[in-house]
């Protein structure tokens, strides 16, 4: 059986899909870029506020759907410049400290709503 998740804690969707769907007790959370969830509107300020709105809009989802950012398995980072995988690197260890999922991270030539980084993940639940 398939589960929608939605939580007004992270952006609305923009498009035709879920923020996240639960299935065969994996949560699988849609890409998430760096809106405010009360604006709707891209957060103001660099690439590390833009990282962690990001991380932080994911593990809001994650909440949504009853598991924490323990329980992720693998997530796919994606930039528009790759140049600036340490600095992701830096605030992606500040949410994962102890707990290291499985990851990609790959550079696109461009995002929804002009980010520079959207995440995605899948996580266990129980």
């Amino acid at each position: 059986m398939l589960e929608v998740i939605r939580t007004n804690k992270a952006p609305a969707a923009i498009g035709p899909y879920s923020q996240a769907i639960r299935a065969n007790g994996l949560v699988f959370v849609s890409g998430q870029i760096p809106l405010d969830p009360q604006t709707g509107e891209i957060v103001a300020g660099d690439f590390a506020m833009q990282a962690s709105r990001s991380l932080e809009n994911m593990k809001q989802v994650l909440a949504a759907a009853g598991c924490g950012i323990e329980k992720v398995v693998a997530v796919d980072v994606f930039l528009t410049d790759i140049s600036l995988f340490s600095a992701f690197n830096e605030v992606y260890g500040s949410f994962f400290s102890e707990h290291k999922p499985a990851r990609a991270v790959v550079e696109v030539s461009a995002l929804p709503r002009g980010a520079m980084v959207e995440v995605k993940c899948i996580a266990a639940v129980d």
